[in-house]
């Protein structure tokens, strides 16, 4: 399965049109943000042009603006929606001997609060937004994750795919993308 990890959006809709092209043109089965879209009028394009699963964390810049939404259930069209941080189960490539086994991922916009639940032992993966640079390090045989940014903000713009049969990441430059 391949699922896109982005962050740091900021509205910017050029570049995520390219993202969500990109993602069409793969396959990507699902899509995890780290926060900062900024407005509704970001969230509802991620709507009308991803098909896959999206999961969806607040981030600073969405407060006053998109928080104040009424999501019924946590839910925003097909969007699942975590004012906090996000838990998910992502199935494992291959099943192990006891059956489906799972990758447990957890997602915010804060590297602190991400930090920290890597540290805490529950998590497998754990992906965060707000420096807009990306990064990636291991912490407790958690792999900590920051897919950078797709506003061109301070860094060049970029998003992480990842493969999950193989458990790889996969820095994607949006501004390589046609």
């Amino acid at each position: 399965m391949l699922i896109a990890i982005i962050s740091d959006s900021h509205d910017n809709l050029p570049n995520l049109k390219k993202v969500l092209d990109y993602c069409r043109k793969q396959k990507v089965e699902k899509m995890i943000h780290c926060g900062d879209l900024a407005t509704l009028e970001t969230l509802d394009f991620i709507n009308k042009n991803f098909s896959g699963e999206i999961f969806f964390t607040f981030g600073n810049m969405d407060e006053g603006h998109i928080t104040d939404y009424n999501f019924k259930n946590n839910q925003y069209g097909q969007i699942q929606v975590f004012p906090d941080y996000g838990k998910l189960e992502i199935p494992k490539a291959k099943p192990s001997d006891e059956g489906l086994a799972f990758n447990r991922v957890a997602f915010v916009h804060y590297p602190e609060v991400a930090k920290q639940l890597c540290q805490s032992g529950e998590f497998d993966f754990v992906f965060h937004g707000h420096t807009h640079k990306p990064w990636t390090e291991v912490i407790n045989n958690c792999t900590l994750l920051n897919p950078g940014n797709v506003a061109n903000q301070y860094y060049p713009p970029t998003f992480a795919l990842w493969r999950t049969e193989k458990n790889s990441f996969e820095l994607i430059r949006i501004n390589s993308l046609p």
